[in-house]
């Protein structure tokens, strides 16, 4: 189960919600150095290094919604509710 999972409607066709995960892909990868790539509908992805090393995730798109979940490393615990605070700002930021 994810430490953290997040839901939110669009109202984009799935290519055009598609480029708006991957914008969110790509603000993770400069602020925390996650590395990505697309798996069918989904983008995968990870932090082998760096202050968020050991996170895994995925954004899935579907026609109707962007689905987030992420797993925290143990030690990231802590913070779950700032970083799930930052990614729903984004998410919601992305898809207005």
């Amino acid at each position: 189960m994810a430490t953290i999972d997040i839901r939110r409607p669009h109202s984009f066709d799935k290519e055009t919600a598609k480029s708006k995960a991957e914008s969110l892909a790509k603000s993770m990868q400069e602020k925390l150095g996650l590395q990505w790539s697309w798996q069918g509908d989904a983008i995968a992805f990870n932090a082998p290094s760096g202050m968020a090393k050991g996170t895994t995730g995925k954004v899935a798109v579907s026609e109707r919604e962007v689905h987030v979940a992420v797993d925290l490393p143990f030690l990231l615990r802590a913070a779950k509710g700032k970083v799930e605070s930052k990614i729903t700002e984004k998410l919601d930021e992305i898809l207005a």
